[in-house]
């Protein structure tokens, strides 16, 4: 369901690997420095023209192909797999733990770096000279700011601020269109053993917020395990999955049904159940997509012809793709 997310927080992250040095000494002359300060709060010069790019995560990817600049892209992370060529590139190991020897033998000018990577890899990258550009965005609209500033560091913002300006419109459509809708209380299901939901500063509870909805799960942790037994208390109106793969994500469902507690839920026994693409997992351009298929699912009544009324089977029906 979300892997990605339990390699991220729940897995010990190995040693990281050590880099002599000068072994990144061997690029050619570095073109005049600009200076940036990073989402991160980190002062960086970034060399000017930018050719050759790593990326250490799979929002950053999808982000650098949504500018048009995947040809300068030199190496990503195994996960990275949007688009298409983007598992074309080399890869450099996971996010949690590159192999930082793969990234600079790829001779980056520049390496992007997000919150889902180890502070220890950003650092031992900036110690041999490597610039390191990390982004940081806990809502939506800091992932529409993160497109910005790559757009500036990459100079290509001829194409991140109409991109900018067109998600920033469409969330602006989907707050009219769902202005007055009472908001959903929803779970937001990472992993179900154990049972791992969002926190309420992440993107993704605030995805779910523009989306017309509102998480049960209010906790200061961004991905914290949490008791079954309380969510049955507190009887969320909607499921909510996210999966690259609806139907290992059905079958999933379709065991919980049988399992203590799970079954105790109204939601999971009426089928309120929305699988939404693992693109809501990742703060990229395709987040917003995310959002407004969520919107759909969990306010029909505002998206029907003409405006006449949704019935509950509608709800369903609306859905991305839903459980019964």
């Amino acid at each position: 369901m979300a892997l990605f997310f339990l390699l991220q927080f729940c897995m010990p992250a190995p040693a990281q690997t050590e880099i002599a040095r000068g072994s990144f000494e061997s690029q050619d002359a570095t073109p005049a420095a600009r200076a940036f300060t990073d989402e991160a709060g980190r002062h960086v010069q970034i060399p000017a023209n930018v050719k050759r790019i790593v990326s250490l995560a799979p929002n950053l990817t999808e982000i650098v192909f949504a500018l048009g600049e995947g040809d300068r892209l030199a190496g990503d992370t195994d996960f990275c797999d949007y688009p298409a060529d983007a598992s074309k590139k080399p890869h450099v190991g996971g996010p949690v733990n590159p192999n930082l020897e793969q990234v600079v033998a790829l001779k980056p000018d520049l390496v992007l770096a997000t919150a889902i990577n180890r502070r220890e890899t950003v650092d031992a990258l900036a110690r041999i000279g490597v610039p390191v550009y990390a982004t940081d965005p806990h809502s939506v609209e800091d992932m529409i700011a993160s497109i910005e500033h790559i757009g500036k560091v990459l100079e290509a913002e001829k194409t991140a601020a109409p991109l900018a300006a067109s998600l920033r419109e469409r969330l602006s459509n989907l707050d009219r269109r769902i202005s007055g809708a009472t908001q959903r209380r929803v779970l937001f299901v990472v992993w179900t053993d154990p049972l791992i939901s969002i926190g309420r500063g992440t993107f993704i509870a605030d995805a779910l917020r523009r989306a017309g909805a509102q998480s049960v799960v209010d906790a200061s942790a961004e991905w914290p395990r949490v008791n079954l037994e309380e969510i049955v208390r507190l009887q969320p109106e909607v499921l909510v999955f996210a999966s690259a793969h609806a139907g290992d994500t059905q079958h999933d469902i379709d065991m919980l049904r049988a399992r203590p507690g799970w079954r105790s839920l109204e939601a999971l026994r009426r089928g309120n159940i929305v699988i939404i693409s693992d693109a809501i997992n990742r703060p990229a351009p395709r987040l917003v997509e995310a959002v407004e298929q969520l919107a759909r699912a969990f306010h029909p009544d505002s998206f029907a012809r003409g405006g006449s009324p949704a019935s509950r089977a509608q709800f369903a029906e609306e859905a991305c793709t839903c459980a019964r």
